[in-house]
């Protein structure tokens, strides 16, 4: 089966002894299309894994195929040779939409969504699905680059590892909305509410190697995360 024949397989994910949300349990969510808008949207995981006793957690770029999660980098990388030998392994994503002022100081909390992924690395060693995954990879960064630049030749796609994780077991936990304050304390004179936070882009900087005086594309000049989102394919 190469990637492209990998398909979205279940609508909702059955909670597991690992996944299952348990400390506000109504913050959690199984829904695959919820679990991949985050990580769809986001740009950086944690990969959390042990090797003889020590634990590491690396954060590293992503991409997204499917049912399937992709890293990849160099084969001198400790974290993807060690996930290649087949441990088991937890990745996060997490998002932070807002800072949430309570009246109090105990109430105080953020506005997040994130997604918690278990499971074991798969090593992919097929040249064409390195190549999809590589581009998966791009696009998932900024669409519409890959049809622009030049592709990995082979050389550069057989030095690079590249790892698959599937997204069978996962949940989403998200927060939204106001401060919920003690009911005493919602006559204490002090302003309470949401400061919404947002990664933005600011003006691009050209490359001062570049020859001539370029354009610069559309898809960077209207470029923002929840656009991605919004043109991903799944």
């Amino acid at each position: 089966m190469t990637l492209s024949d990998r398909s979205t397989a279940q609508d909702t994910l059955e909670a597991t002894q690992r996944t299952q949300i348990r400390r506000i349990p109504q913050r959690g969510d199984y829904d695959r299309e919820t679990i991949d808008r985050i990580l769809d949207e986001g740009l950086i995981c944690h990969v959390g894994f042990v090797v003889d006793g020590q634990p590491f957690v690396i954060p590293t770029s992503y991409g997204r195929m499917g049912d399937c999660l992709y890293i990849h980098g160099s084969p001198a990388s400790r974290m993807l040779r060690s996930l290649s030998g087949g441990i088991e392994v937890c990745v996060t994503v997490t998002l932070l939409d807002g800072l949430v002022l309570a009246r109090s100081a105990f109430h105080h909390s953020m506005n997040y969504r994130s997604v918690v992924l278990f499971g074991t690395a798969t090593l992919v060693q097929d040249f064409e699905d390195k190549q999809a995954a590589l581009k998966a990879f791009t696009e998932h960064i900024i669409p519409g680059r890959w049809a622009e630049v030049r592709s990995p030749n082979r050389a550069e796609v057989q030095g690079t590892t590249v790892l698959s994780l599937p997204l069978h077991e996962a949940s989403a936990k998200v927060r939204t909305g106001p401060p919920i304050d003690d009911e005493a304390d919602y006559n204490i004179p002090v302003w309470a509410g949401v400061l919404p936070l947002e990664l933005q882009t600011t003006a691009p900087i050209a490359d001062p190697q570049l020859t001539s005086e370029m354009p610069i594309p559309e898809y960077i000049r209207g470029y923002s995360r929840r656009s991605v989102v919004s043109n991903k394919t799944p």
